[in-house]
């Protein structure tokens, strides 16, 4: 599996091209999200030259994993599209607290949703990859919007999780801001995706 991280310049134009491509597949055909896209190509306001994107690919060099980091002082996702998730607590805004988003691996494992054991283990892998460049950039903490299954998960991978606020019900799922502390030394344990069903 080979991992690559950087800025839309940092990547080619067909690589941009599949990891969308990509997006679209997994969040608008697989998982039913109402987003708005063009050409079957998954992209918003927030796919911007400051983005940080992680992708995994296989070594057919096909994209089977993606995710998307923005630092908090700066517009992002949670923030923009999700307020409520914050309840009374101020939306963050700091370099040192970094938004994950439109986070996939495999054939659908997400952070909170079930999928296929290679899929978990390949989101453990690509979240210990965030949470490195993350650090790397000088963040402590990862947030995102996140379905309730994730705290399982995440403690169960001997990570620190907590709710920003009590979740709330969104398109007919319970979704809460869930805060992660960055351990750049974290590494998951093969163990850990096996009751990933969120």
């Amino acid at each position: 599996m080979e991992f690559i991280a950087g800025t839309v310049d940092s990547f080619t134009a067909d690589v941009l091209f599949d990891m969308a491509r990509y997006r679209h597949e997994i969040f608008v055909e697989k998982l039913g999200w109402k987003l708005d896209t063009r050409g079957r190509l998954e992209l918003d306001e927030f796919d911007r030259k400051d983005t940080i994107y992680l992708i995994a690919r296989n070594p057919d060099g096909e994209i089977v994993g993606t995710s998307r980091l923005l630092p908090t002082h700066r517009p992002y996702l949670l923030a923009s599209v999700f307020p409520q998730l914050l309840g009374d607590s101020p939306a963050p805004c700091s370099p040192d607290i970094w938004e994950l988003s439109r986070f996939a691996a495999g054939e659908g494992a997400r952070l909170g949703m079930g999928g296929d054991p290679h899929g978990w283990t390949l989101a453990l892998d690509m979240l210990s990859i965030a949470m490195r460049t993350v650090a790397d950039k000088g963040g402590r903490r990862l947030i995102c919007a996140s379905p309730l299954g994730i705290e399982r998960i995440l403690r169960r991978a001997g990570l620190c999780a907590h709710r920003v606020a009590p979740p709330v019900l969104v398109e007919g799922q319970h979704l809460f801001a869930c805060l992660i502390d960055v351990d750049k030394n974290w590494c998951p344990h093969r163990d850990h995706h096996a009751d990933a069903t969120g």
